[in-house]
């Protein structure tokens, strides 16, 4: 996600994260209101109004219209809606994460349970040990898959001896292959799901 758009982001929900503000946010969707009037229906004071008003007039939720000496405000409804379009949408939730290497967490646990450098194929790998956590168990399973290539069936002698290459109990590795559907066997077939 771009700074900009994720710092507009923070601001929304930081003026949003205020019990005063949401009131007042309430209150103008029903009705417009003076500051007057608003300080009344939440006992609080006049300026203490205005400062709320302020932050919410500059993320555009609220306008203003003059009436003489006397400001109305009033909740921007397609402002609202615009934002919370934006923000109810995946891709941009997810967006919030792009600078984020989402990878550490996979690295991390097959820097734990490789023996060797993972990420170079030349390097002599061998899987420790199988992890109990069906998490971690995965990631280090979805490692071992991409030893098989997509499309092709090998027999099973040929399955074993490709995994034993990289863990001592072949037989238990495949078998963790299967249940985790990465792996499929039909007659004595196996294939890359």
């Amino acid at each position: 996600m771009k700074s900009e758009q994720l710092q507009n982001w923070l601001r929304f929900f930081k003026a949003l994260a205020d019990e005063s503000r949401l009131k007042i946010v309430g209150i103008l969707a029903t009705q417009e209101c003076s500051v007057e009037e608003l300080a009344v229906l939440l006992e609080l004071k006049e300026p203490t109004i205005s400062h709320h008003l302020t932050k919410l007039k500059q993320l555009e939720l609220v306008k203003m219209r003059p009436e003489g000496n006397t400001h109305f405000y009033q909740l921007d409804k397609e402002a609202l809606l615009t934002i919370s379009k934006e923000i109810s949408k995946a891709e941009k939730i997810a967006s919030l994460a792009d600078d984020v290497n989402i990878r550490a967490w996979e690295i991390k646990i097959l820097n734990t349970y490789i023996e060797g450098d993972f990420q170079n194929p030349e390097s002599v790998q061998n899987l420790r040990e199988i992890p109990n956590s069906s998490k971690k168990r995965l990631t280090v399973l979805k490692w071992v898959i991409d030893k098989f290539e997509m499309g092709v069936k090998y027999p099973e002698p040929r399955v074993d001896e490709i995994l034993s290459g990289y863990y001592r109990d072949s037989e238990t590795l495949r078998k963790k292959l299967i249940d985790s559907r990465l792996m499929q066997e039909e007659n004595g077939m196996y294939w890359r799901c």
